[in-house]
């Protein structure tokens, strides 16, 4: 049996969003802002996965804007293509290819404990398509095909890495070769899930049926103070943080204190006080503050699409040279003739 080991990168981060909508504060918040720290830190690729993005309906048009507009996301809020890898997921074969591998022994037991797939296939599971299912295999090679060490992911993501070490750990010992190391999590303390304007115990989503439920990155000043007047809260005068009991006041402090890189405690501090009208007024201001150089940059760049383009052809390349090398000698300690 072949035997190979990677020689590995000691600390390299993968992470991804699916371009089905424009980003929201959630996603810049739970993820890119933590991203652009990392660049500094870590050798970082970073993805627009449209693989994932198609397990559900979708328009294909639609989808090309999203990318463009989101990879124009990406830039505006501090992600470096000159320092990270910057891509679309399709563009790279290999994803699909080591997938299917994974597919192969990926037993039906561990996909079937996947809550994230009983939530999107509700009630309509038998008509849910099989890459709705199987798409935790999916992310499983988009992290080992670069032999990724390090994954920020939310909260709600955990269980689709512990998925990832297990497949590595499963193809590991069917074919008798430590070829893939496990990745770890990386969660953040304070931004890990940003939660939804109108319901506290949601997640901020691109998909909510109701614009009010998110602050889009390209929302100008008026919509940003619209949707947080608007946001909905509780009946109680004073501003504190209460999870469980207060979850709509309590993510609009989470939200405060993360553009502020403060903690709860030390916002919570700043606002003592406050009412609920005021304190929306605050966090209007301060979020009109940080979002609006990045909604301009977003602007600029979607009207220059060859250099988003050419951004996007440069990522491919570099993530293909780890991709190609990485899919190759999987193959061979398959058995695949090359």
């Amino acid at each position: 049996m072949l035997k190979l080991m990677h020689t590995h990168t000691p600390k390299r981060v993968f992470s991804g969003l699916q371009p089905t909508g424009n980003l929201t504060l959630g996603n810049y918040l739970g993820a890119i802002m933590n991203w652009v720290k990392m660049q500094n830190e870590y050798e970082c690729i970073f993805c627009l996965v449209d693989q994932h993005a198609i397990t559900l309906p979708h328009d294909p048009k639609q989808l090309r804007q999203n990318l463009l507009t989101n990879l124009a996301a990406y830039l505006a809020c501090g992600l470096d293509p000159e320092k990270s890898i910057i891509f679309n997921q399709a563009s790279v074969s290999a994803h699909a290819e080591l997938a299917w591998i994974f597919s192969c022994i990926t037993p039906l037991g561990w996909l079937n404990r996947m809550t994230q797939f009983k939530e999107k296939a509700g009630k309509d599971r038998e008509n849910a398509s099989l890459g709705l299912y199987s798409y935790p295999v999916l992310m499983a090679a988009d992290i080992l095909l670069y032999h990724a060490t390090h994954i920020p992911v939310g909260d709600d993501q955990i269980q689709h890495i512990e998925l990832a070490r297990d497949i590595a750990g499963a193809f590991n010992r069917r074919f008798g070769n430590e070829y893939f190391k496990l990745p770890n999590a990386i969660t953040h303390k304070i931004a890990t899930r940003i939660m939804s304007l109108q319901d506290g115990t949601k997640k901020m989503s691109k998909s909510d049926p109701s614009d009010l439920a998110r602050i889009n990155l390209i929302d100008d000043n008026d919509t940003i103070a619209k949707k947080i007047k608007k946001a909905k809260t509780d009946a109680i005068g004073e501003i504190y943080y209460d999870k469980e009991n207060r979850p709509e006041i309590s993510n609009l402090l989470t939200i405060y204190a993360t553009l502020e890189n403060k903690s709860i405690e030390e916002v919570s501090a700043k606002l003592s006080g406050f009412n609920n009208a005021k304190f929306k007024d605050a966090l209007s201001e301060l979020l009109i503050e940080k979002l609006s150089p990045i909604r301009t940059n977003i602007n600029d760049l979607v009207k220059n699409e060859d250099y988003l383009l050419s951004v996007f052809e440069s990522g491919k390349e570099k993530a293909n040279e780890i991709a190609a090398k990485t899919i190759n000698q999987v193959k061979e300690i398959v058995g695949f003739i090359l």
